[in-house]
């Protein structure tokens, strides 16, 4: 079976390009289910069977894991046996008639506006009077304008170059999720913030260079990134922890609620399909709900 992980990795890696942390995490979810197949002492790949999968799934009902974990696990292994099958390795589906635990549904948690503003104001860069300190401020507050701007992911921030953006047209070009290009506006404050940043860099700027550099002038990591998002949030006094994501869920949350159409955040966020956008119209009634709270005099009975 480890032979067979190796080269379904192989696969995913360098033909369906999937990103190096997907990889990551398919690796160590099929190491442990390859584990776990050792331990019962199974022929493979005809021990790879629906009472296998039923077992597998109780064990890791056991482990307490969350429900989004449980499901990354199982979406993993069932990723693998449809590969196994593809190539004739595997003739019978070992997931066939066996139920799946439900989606756990959350509403993400997203910054109002006034946050926003608040974070923003407690992060000017012009307000650091070193200078090696305002070229850091200048990077740290261009990247939140540029994730809030823009919705993007912490590794789009982080794989972005210099000639991915398009000062003239106000547009960026994002790889997101399996190296997929797309195209997202970005508004004007945050163009305003990275040609700054870029002015406190050394000349010349290439096109090919990381846009984000951290202190030893290498590419930015996304791991950076969301360091330097929680260290903008405890300036602005923030009780809890800002990141790379709650940025974008800000980002879609609050476009919709201004007026935008679903299928148009869809595109920017760079979704596969408009189920997972959808989620975005909850939070939105949500907000709805409790600003009709607050302004209408008839919207709760005192005398209930």
């Amino acid at each position: 079976m480890r032979d067979e992980i190796k080269r379904f990795l192989l696969n995913i890696e360098a033909q369906r390009n999937y990103s190096s942390h997907t990889v990551r995490a398919y690796k160590g979810d099929l190491e442990a289910f390859a584990s776990f197949f050792e331990d019962k002492k199974l022929v493979f790949p005809h021990g790879f069977d629906r009472i296998l999968v039923r077992d597998y799934i109780s064990f890791l009902n056991e482990q307490k894991l969350s429900r989004n974990s449980l499901l990354r696990k199982i979406s993993s292994i069932r990723a693998f046996a449809s590969w196994l099958m593809s190539h004739r390795i595997l003739y019978k589906d070992p997931f066939d008639l066996v139920s799946m635990p439900k989606k756990e549904k959350r509403l993400p948690r997203f910054l109002t506006e006034g946050e926003i503003g608040s974070m923003q104001d407690s992060n000017l860069p012009e307000n650091v009077e070193e200078e090696e300190n305002y070229i850091y401020a200048a990077r740290d507050f261009a990247i939140f304008e540029l994730i809030y701007s823009s919705g993007l992911r912490r590794s789009e921030a982080s794989g972005l170059n210099i000639g991915d953006i398009d000062f003239y047209s106000g547009v960026i070009r994002v790889f997101g999720k399996g190296r997929k290009e797309r195209i997202v506006p970005a508004g004007d404050r945050a163009l305003r913030c990275l040609r700054e940043y870029l002015s406190t860099r050394p000349l010349p700027h290439g096109p090919e260079e990381p846009l984000f550099l951290n202190c030893r002038n290498a590419r930015l990591s996304g791991n950076g990134i969301a360091l330097i998002l929680q260290k903008m949030a405890r300036r602005a006094r923030f009780a809890r922890k800002v990141n790379p994501h709650s940025l974008r869920h800000s980002f879609a949350t609050h476009m919709l609620d201004n007026g935008c159409d679903l299928k148009s955040v869809q595109e920017m966020l760079g979704h596969k399909n408009l189920q997972t956008t959808e989620i975005y119209t909850h939070v939105s009634l949500e907000h709805l709900k409790e600003v009709y709270e607050r302004a209408h005099p008839s919207a709760k009975d005192k005398n209930l």
